[in-house]
């Protein structure tokens, strides 16, 4: 299992673009997802569940993926993250 600390960095947060994205680049993998913010679990390969977080702006947020393809998955959810994802250029 590997946990990694994020911060919700694009200007509109975890809205439903950002979450399409995020689910979207997920589903590619074959470990479990899940994020953790402001006291709530989710699963993170799950539209409604990510976005019942309400992860704002500057939000830190907790990843933790397990299962045989983490460490790419959690790679490449951290990018995501650091390019805010890809909605600001």
């Amino acid at each position: 299992m590997i946990e990694r600390q994020l911060v919700v960095s694009n200007r509109l947060g975890l809205h439903a673009r950002a979450t399409a994205r995020l689910v979207q680049l997920l589903s590619g993998y074959k470990c479990s997802a899940t994020l953790i913010a402001k006291g709530r679990e989710v699963n993170a390969k799950s539209i409604m569940g990510v976005m019942l977080l309400a992860a704002g702006p500057g939000t830190p947020v907790t990843l933790r993926v397990d299962g045989e393809d983490e460490a790419a998955a959690a790679e490449a959810v951290a990018e995501l993250f650091e390019r805010r994802f890809d909605e600001e250029s």
